[in-house]
């Protein structure tokens, strides 16, 4: 029997996939012939935000609709499932929305090949709060209401799984879920996600007493030369291990410009004087995503610094950072970068 829809998008993090989002899932199965499932904040590092990999959700998914990789049957569900990786594009909805429509478009012709006919295409989920005002950006589908069970969030059962609490997720995961996030809680990754979370909490704690929520300044240096930039790799909490622009905290008794040059000599050691680095100063930009960090309500100016073509300066890891480097431009990936500094970076120099 012909279903309602063509097909319907559904689109979330899924860190982890919930009972809550296979409701939402189901009720699209039940009327769309094809179901695109698209999965955001893909090609992120690990972070207590974003634990799990692309891969890893898509197999959360495909396990709760009965894959087997070793067996020949597949539950019926699969034949509808579609499920493809999202970038986050945090500075530019227009940018964000162009993907998501490029990913569907591309996705539709592969599945039922060019046609000139007209396909039907929803798009699912619930009005809930500012978080889901992209569902408002696509007026060519249908919105489909749908609300996910208000019991089940996935902020606070990260929190639970990362402070060893998982028998209580048994009850508001599938049962593949569940045993996926048993394997995973043996892992060195998790490990290093629970030290994330201790690091976090304790950072949070500290500023409770503040009379109201603090909003911390910070500056970063993008330093380009000859195809190269200057990256640093943290050395501890949050993000220990990804490479990171240049910066920090400004000081109370700092200009952010001060305070950018400051860093930047401390953190890489780069043997080019101040008064150069000043002037080789082609462009700043605020960065204000709310959600940019982990640590809080943290805005960030970003410096971006041109240097002559030549012979690359020595660089030397120092006070946060465990390692200074030059970085190929064609080789810096999402997935070892630190917060949005990909997203400042591709801002001054483009899509990388």
């Amino acid at each position: 029997m012909k279903k309602q829809f063509d097909y319907i998008v559904f689109i979330g993090r899924f860190q982890p996939f919930h009972m809550g989002h296979k409701e939402v899932l189901d009720k699209a199965l039940s009327l769309a012939e094809k179901v695109i499932v698209l999965v955001g904040s893909s090609h992120q590092p690990r972070t207590i935000k974003n634990p799990f990999t692309f891969a890893e959700r898509k197999q959360m998914i495909l396990n709760t609709y009965g894959f087997n990789s070793l067996s020949t049957e597949f539950n019926t569900a699969l034949n509808q499932l579609i499920i493809e990786p999202l970038q986050d594009q945090r500075y530019s909805d227009q940018s964000w929305t162009s993907s998501v429509q490029a990913k569907v478009e591309g996705v539709m012709t592969r599945a039922v090949g060019w046609s000139d006919k007209p396909l039907r295409g929803g798009i699912i989920g619930h009005e809930k709060d500012s978080s889901s005002y992209y569902l408002k950006m696509f007026p060519q589908w249908e919105l489909i209401e749908h609300s996910i069970n208000e019991e089940v969030h996935a902020t606070d059962m990260r929190k639970l799984y990362f402070e060893s609490h998982i028998k209580y997720l048994s009850a508001i995961v599938p049962v593949p879920v569940y045993r996926f996030l048993e394997d995973f809680s043996k892992k060195s990754e998790f490990l290093s996600l629970v030290k994330e979370q201790d690091f976090i909490t304790g950072y949070k704690k500290s500023w409770a007493a503040a009379p109201y929520p603090p909003t911390f300044v910070t500056c970063d240096a993008v330093i380009v030369q000859s195809g190269h930039i200057l990256l640093i790799k943290r050395k501890a909490e949050p993000g220990k291990g990804l490479y990171a622009l240049p910066g920090g905290f400004v000081g109370q008794e700092e200009r952010i410009e001060d305070a950018m040059i400051r860093e930047l000599r401390e953190e890489t050691k780069i043997k080019v004087p101040a008064p150069v680095l000043r002037g080789s100063i082609k462009a700043k930009e605020v960065f204000d995503h709310p959600n940019r960090s982990l640590r809080g309500r943290t805005i960030t100016q970003a410096f971006y610094i041109e240097l002559e073509a030549g012979k690359l300066p020595a660089v030397k890891g120092g006070d946060d950072a465990s390692e200074a480097k030059w970085v190929p431009l064609s080789h810096i990936r999402e997935e070892e970068m630190f917060e949005d500094h990909i997203s400042i970076i591709q801002h001054f120099v483009g899509k990388l």
